[in-house]
């Protein structure tokens, strides 16, 4: 084992880390709570010179950034400067008339410039302070003109300590705390430094203490993990602060972790295995625990049940799963998490449900990054080097699965960097985005009407507008008597618990239009496959590239009699047509294709920090013009964002019954051929019946009746209901079809209570 306190220089790129060996110390490494150590650290300071990061090893690693660095270095220096100019000396030796006087001063002076100042700057400035208050009371007490002379100088040096410690940052930092400060008192220190902790089994840091001027927001639990939200003076971002279980442990936890991660880390999972990750995490789980439970009794460890497999699940997080992120991702509020370049230095940040854009207290490492980058490769089977420096890919961990898109080299010049966008677990149904005001009932009620029509539908927005999200209730909104085919690049849309719910529905994985070399098939080549697998609604998770050619190709033939329906980046019904002509070289007439365009767009409060996702449009795009669909009419808003409101309002045109889209609807079904009043009151039908779910859920406080598998039983009723009555009286009686519904909705509900 080191000898207590000796110390390595470990140079990674521009940093200059002085890592020093606590192990064998029989203290707890802490400059902040501890005078001995912090004398003794500026001892290593002074002969390492210039550093950018400081480390203290003992189980868990304690490191001090830059900037906390670079305050320690800058007291170094000034000691430094202080020892070589003698400065007590200078002043209370040199002038020997005066040394009667001021040898009295001289070796307690000595000893708190070159002993106390290394173990307390704060203390020893404010002991300075005081006692330069306490010589002018005295000078001035004085008659004898030698002797008073005598008492300047010393009253000169204390002078020039008490300004040059000023110079200082630390001293500058705690000046506004020191009335009343009593000399010993540490706590000050507490408030300049903050060490980031990591154990010695994992690469991550963690800013452990909670901020010293932050006001508590809000705090709940993700398991055993304790989230805090806090507002700090500093900035109007807010803190999202995590203490996971595996900061909390007993040391003796600590060393079974430790080892059990170095055994664990010799086997290297195969490309074969991360085929399956869910099967490997249930092998390495089941590996980790015996190995757990083996090295307690070599140990002589005590552990109960529950203990074994706390340390198993952090063991697993740690060898084949990413770490802390996966801490984040199962918090059901976060929703983004974004992790910049260079890592080790900047903070993850992520977007909250409630508190919006927040920075948290962890902070990844270069180890962290690559190894994280390696996993995904053998995931995806997708490149990640010099030639591909863009990855898309999807992770599912338990409780949570996530889109990743990551950059590196020569892309990022700085290294790796990391985008995680969180899905929810359950899929979005109309009545959850009613709840959600992002649309309201009869928006809800209309887009039922166009799905049930078997339009072409294209979800449109700017990131982080909700687009996919959106894509996915429209998944649920279709029959499950119909197929769905779907195609992605990446997988996100809620196909596996579609599936478990009794949805006849095929997943298409297509290459990403980012990546090259890759043996996947072409998203254009996967549209034109669909074609040759059986009539199916057709839903396009991104229309992106080349593969909008194909799907349009195949709209225009009427080769899909159902919903097709996708997500493509626009702002507007014009910016969307942009897109796909101008961008995607789609033709000007195949656009027309598109039947209906929903735009999704985030709107912001006026001070800039609250916003919210709304669906701002739903336009039909007509098929009588030849030129620019704006200038010609061809965009016609059925429904639009009203702010004043804060939601879609139904246009004239669509009050009116001039609707080319709808009223193409109507004329396949006879009841409603040439009659707008049926149709409308049909749209209004589904927009009350969604509108009741909503209510129904509220007034019995059990929001579990707005997800798919209730929605969608709801759903099958309503048809179930309108058949029922159609055959019943000979046409689709809005009154009847809700009376008879709502009878079953109450009937459900009394199971569900």
């Amino acid at each position: 084992m080191a000898e207590c306190f000796s110390y390595e220089i470990i140079r990674e790129g521009e940093e200059v880390i002085v890592r020093i060996d606590c192990e064998s110390c029989p203290f707890f490494p802490s400059i902040e709570d501890d005078s001995s150590v912090m004398s003794r650290f500026f001892d290593v300071l002074m002969e390492a010179g210039r550093v950018t990061k400081i480390v203290f090893a003992q189980k868990r690693d304690y490191e001090y950034d830059y900037a906390q660095t670079q305050m320690l270095i800058e007291f170094a220096q000034l000691f430094n400067q202080l020892v070589k100019q003698r400065v007590v000396a200078y002043y209370l030796r040199s002038d020997e008339k005066c040394i009667m006087f001021t040898s009295a001063y001289f070796a307690d002076m000595q000893n708190l410039v070159y002993s106390t100042l290394k173990s307390d700057p704060v203390g020893t400035y404010v002991h300075i302070k005081r006692l330069a208050r306490d010589e002018r009371i005295k000078i001035d007490k004085l008659k004898d003109a030698a002797h008073i002379r005598c008492e300047k100088r010393y009253l000169a040096l204390l002078n020039y300590l008490a300004k040059v410690l000023e110079k200082t940052r630390i001293i500058a930092i705690s000046r506004p705390y020191l009335e009343g400060y009593k000399v010993g008192d540490r706590s000050i220190y507490k408030r300049i430094f903050r060490p980031t902790t990591k154990p010695d089994f994992m690469f991550t840091k963690l800013m452990a203490n909670y901020p010293s001027e932050g006001e508590e927001l809000d705090s709940y639990n993700i398991d055993d993990t304790e989230v805090t939200i806090f507002s700090t003076p500093d900035t109007i971002q807010y803190l999202y602060h995590i203490m996971p279980p595996e900061f909390k442990l007993t040391e003796e936890k600590y060393e079974l972790l430790d080892i059990a991660r170095n055994i664990m880390a010799q086997h290297k999972p195969k490309k074969s295995e991360f085929i399956d990750p869910q099967r490997m995490r249930e092998v390495f789980y089941n590996v980790g625990r015996d190995l757990m439970e083996e090295l307690a009794v070599n140990k002589g460890i005590k552990l109960r049940a529950k203990e074994f497999d706390e340390l198993t699940k952090i063991l697993v997080r740690y060898t084949v799963g990413f770490g802390l992120i996966e801490v984040l991702l199962q918090d059901k509020k976060v929703q983004d998490i974004t992790i910049n370049s260079p890592m080790g230095q900047i903070p993850m940040f992520i977007v909250h449900a409630d508190y919006t854009d927040c920075r948290t207290n962890i902070i990844p490492t270069v180890p962290e990054a690559e190894s994280w980058a390696s996993k995904l490769r053998m995931i995806s089977g997708r490149p990640l080097d010099e030639a591909n420096p863009i990855l898309d890919t999807e992770i599912t961990i338990p409780g949570a699965s996530s889109r990743v898109a990551v950059i590196a080299p020569p892309l990022n010049p700085s290294g790796l960097a990391y985008a995680f966008r969180r899905h929810r677990d359950k899929p979005w149904t109309l009545p959850l985005f009613i709840k959600a005001r992002m649309i309201n009932p009869l928006a809800a009620g209309l887009m039922s009407f166009i799905i049930d029509g078997s339009r072409t539908i294209l979800v449109a927005g700017t990131r982080s507008a909700g687009k996919t999200s959106l894509l996915g209730s429209v998944l649920t909104e279709i029959l499950r008597k119909y197929r769905i085919l779907t195609i992605e690049d990446t997988l996100e849309l809620p196909s596996p618990a579609l599936r478990k719910l009794g949805y006849n529905i095929q997943q298409m994985k297509v290459a990403s239009a980012l990546t090259r070399g890759t043996s996947e098939v072409s998203a254009d080549e996967g549209i034109r496959t669909t074609l040759r697998l059986g009539d199916s609604c057709l839903i396009v998770g991104e229309v992106r590239s080349t593969e909008a050619k194909a799907l349009y190709e195949a709209m225009r033939v009427g080769a899909l009699a159902n919903v097709v329906a996708g997500t493509i980046h626009g702002d507007s019904p014009y910016g969307v047509y942009d897109r796909v002509v101008n961008d995607l070289g789609v033709p000007k007439t195949s656009f027309k294709a598109t039947d209906i365009i929903v735009v999704a767009n985030p709107i912001k409060s006026p001070d800039g920090l609250h916003r919210w996702r709304r669906v701002t449009q739903i336009t039909e795009v007509r098929k009588f013009w030849e030129d620019d669909p704006l200038k010609e009419g061809g965009f016609v808003d059925l429904m639009k964002y009203d702010s004043a409101t804060d939601e879609l309002q139904p246009s004239d045109d669509l009050i009116n019954g001039e609707s080319d889209i709808i009223k193409s609807i109507a004329g396949n079904v006879k009841e409603w051929a040439g009659n707008w009043d049926a149709v409308w009151d049909n749209v209004l039908l589904r927009a009350k019946i969604k509108e009741r779910i909503v209510k129904a859920a509220e007034d019995k406080g059990n929001m579990d009746l707005l997800e798919a598998p209730f929605s969608i039983k709801c759903n099958d009723e309503f048809h179930r209901v309108s058949e029922s009555v159609r055959e019943e009286v000979g046409a689709l009686d809005s009154k009847m079809i809700y009376s008879k519904w709502n009878s079953w909705l109450l009937r459900e509900l009394k199971r569900h209570s």
